[in-house]
């Protein structure tokens, strides 16, 4: 005679942020005040609870896990100029609290499609849960381990971007992703089994088959619980997803790669620049479709616009020798500069090295020379030398170093004047 309460109603209800048995039980003695008091009713759900499954029956809190795995079965894509038939994989994400199922085609169970697959489902959800559960499979799991799993490089860059924990299932044990596991079975039965008769030519023309399927399943109502997937996850997981990121995951691959002497680095053919300093060290390479980043002990020294050419140099200023800089800067009007600053004699000498020379790296080295006279000796000493050069019509570093290094005689020994008296007298030579 005691009015019995949906047990099932209650177990969903208690998934919910904040609901607890002792709030449900004061709901269920306000519609039913000749009910059950507080202890018989908790016992009385233990004991509905214990009789729904003889395994461990796992709670999930509403935008906590999402569940992912491959089907086991295929769908063919033929080939419309050859007819040869293609399978393609078939991806399934399950949420834990609502079971809201997403699935997509997909070439290859590789890592880009693996990765590619987990950013379109976080897209559809629209949301980030705390963690995904995978299968140990080599896409995601380089080592599998019970206690400390070794994730590939590129699954853990995809987790540190969008802020998720990694938690794959432990070998053999199927029921860690029970989830999963219950949403391949459905969408084989649901999805796939309605679409055995069709031909596709296409994977956008399949997946598009997919996501009208996938939208009715997803509204179907269960069974032994109200409500639908729809409604579940509009309800539960929904308010507890965290944000996306502004900008989407780009897949990235990693490798590794030694500094050579003209501090660039080699990745497909192509050669990129980072600091000299490392120069003999061991980077880490972060390679996307159109860049790619330079790690050196966890921290980013370089990143450069990809080129898919091969034997093409990228270098950053920045990252030379200032040695090298000096000279790869070297151009005629600083050089001008620099003679307009010791004197028109020498910037006419340099003029004539630039019109005279054939190659124009050719008159750079000459005009350095030059120049170089001013630190060697003196700024002063040069302009004097060019001024002698110019009136001699001689142009060259050597010359104007002998110039220098020699100065004429009328500078050194002026000449004694001709009228002057006798010295001796006209009696010393009888």
């Amino acid at each position: 005679r005691t009015p019995t309460p949906d047990y099932a109603k209650l177990h969903a209800e208690l998934q919910r942020p904040g609901v607890t048995r002792m709030l449900l039980w004061q709901e269920y003695k306000a519609a039913q005040p000749d009910g059950w008091q507080y202890s018989v009713f908790c016992d009385q759900y233990r004991r509905w609870l214990g009789r729904q499954d003889v395994v461990l029956r796992q709670s999930h809190l509403p935008g906590d896990k999402l569940f992912v795995d491959y089907a086991g079965q295929t769908i063919g894509i033929t080939d419309r100029l050859t007819g040869l038939v293609r399978p393609a994989q078939i991806f399934v994400a399950v949420l834990g609290a609502s079971n809201y199922t997403y699935a997509e085609a997909t070439w290859t169970q590789t890592l880009p499609d693996w990765l590619g697959s987990h950013v379109r489902t976080l897209q559809f959800i629209g949301g980030v849960t705390a963690a995904i559960v995978p299968d140990n499979l080599k896409s995601g799991v380089s080592r599998a381990c019970r206690y400390e799993p070794t994730l590939n490089p590129e699954y853990q860059d995809f987790a540190e971007h969008y802020g998720v924990a990694i938690l794959p299932a432990r070998v053999r044990k199927p029921r860690d992703k029970a989830k999963v596991e219950g949403g391949v079975l459905i969408v084989e039965r649901w999805i796939l089994a309605r679409l055995r008769d069709c031909t596709f030519f296409s994977l956008a023309e399949l997946n598009a088959a997919i996501a009208a399927l996938l939208a009715e399943l997803n509204t179907r109502p269960f069974q032994r619980q109200e409500g639908d997937r729809q409604t579940r996850f509009e309800t539960l997981d929904r308010p507890a997803l965290r944000p996306l990121p502004l900008r989407a995951y780009e897949f990235a691959s990693w490798k590794k790669a030694k500094v050579h002497l003209d501090y660039h680095v080699q990745v497909d053919g192509a050669f990129y620049s980072v600091p000299y300093a490392l120069i003999g060290k061991t980077v880490d390479v972060r390679l996307t479709a159109h860049g790619i980043e330079i790690f050196h002990r966890q921290q980013r020294v370089a990143a450069h616009a990809r080129y898919a050419g091969r034997g093409h140099f990228t270098t950053v200023a920045a990252h030379r020798p200032e040695r090298h800089s000096a000279v790869i800067d070297l151009t005629h009007e600083k050089l001008m500069q620099r003679a307009v600053a010791i004197g028109p004699a020498t910037v006419e000498v340099l003029t004539e090295q630039m019109q005279r020379r054939r190659h124009p790296e050719e008159s750079l080295r000459a005009s350095l020379g030059i120049l170089r006279l001013a630190k060697d000796f003196s700024p002063d000493a040069l302009e004097r030398a060019a001024e002698r050069a110019v009136a001699l019509a001689t142009f060259s570093y050597r010359a104007l170093r002998a110039l220098i290094s020699a100065p004429s005689a009328d500078a050194e020994q002026p000449a004694l004047p001709l009228a002057h008296a006798n010295v001796r007298g006209g009696e010393y030579f009888r």
